[in-house]
């Protein structure tokens, strides 16, 4: 069983509830259940590409349903880039690309702020491109 450990970059008192109400804002989802099944979701699909210690730490940093649900899923030994994580996602779900590129960006820029500039620098280090855009930021690309 997956231990989960307070990091200090963990947000004090966030609970699922107030991320699910910012999810909810963000997205312009009409309810509170809709946010709830997209970050499910997007946090279950993100749980089959995220490994190692960045794993651990990134459930560490969100709150105890949200880190159930990211941990849940046993990670992929095959990564898809941040548009096969789109496209799979949209086809897990029944939503158009469109849509699941939207609750991608919402949810994951969410979880983004609450894992922390560091954390999110060595998760987005670990994954192949096209993730950077989907935590709402910009994708930088080494020159060769």
């Amino acid at each position: 069983m997956l231990q989960l450990r307070e990091p200090a970059s963990a947000r004090p008192g966030m609970t699922f509830h107030q991320m699910l109400e910012r999810i909810r804002y963000e997205g312009a989802y009409p309810t509170r259940e809709r946010a709830e099944d997209v970050t499910r979701a997007v946090l279950g699909a993100l749980g089959r590409q995220v490994t190692g210690d960045e794993r651990v730490e990134l459930a560490a940093c969100l709150p105890t349903e949200a880190a159930l649900a990211f941990t849940s899923q046993i990670p992929d030994p095959q990564q898809l880039t941040g548009w096969g994580f789109v496209k799979d996602l949209a086809t897990r779900t029944g939503v158009t690309p469109a849509m699941a590129r939207w609750d991608t960006g919402t949810v994951l820029t969410a979880i983004g702020h609450l894992a922390g500039p560091d954390l999110l620098d060595r998760i987005l280090n670990q994954l192949p491109s096209g993730y950077a855009l989907l935590f709402g930021r910009a994708e930088l690309i080494r020159a060769a």
